[in-house]
């Protein structure tokens, strides 16, 4: 697995949260989400069995991962004030 597939593995978490996840459920379930995403960043990069290059690509899938639900955060944040959500 590349470092796009866990970031995109972030990505359909935070859409689903926003859809899914009572507005003050949200942020257990995005926590939730990066120990999902870390669990399968690990688990990608140790089956493709290389040594070179392993902190760089689990770095990028988890500082990826963060960015993307930080950002889903930052949104269930403005659309709760908003009072959309």
């Amino acid at each position: 697995m590349s470092v796009g597939v866990i970031w995109l593995v972030a990505a359909v978490c935070a859409v689903l949260i926003g859809v899914l996840v009572a507005p003050e459920n949200r942020l257990v379930w995005t926590s939730l989400s990066l120990a999902g995403c870390t669990i399968l960043t690990l688990a990608a990069q140790l089956s493709t069995g290389q040594k070179e290059g392993y902190v760089s690509r689990v770095t990028q899938s988890l500082v990826g991962a963060v960015l993307v639900l930080a950002a889903a955060t930052g949104i269930f944040g403005l659309v709760g004030l908003v009072g959309l959500g």
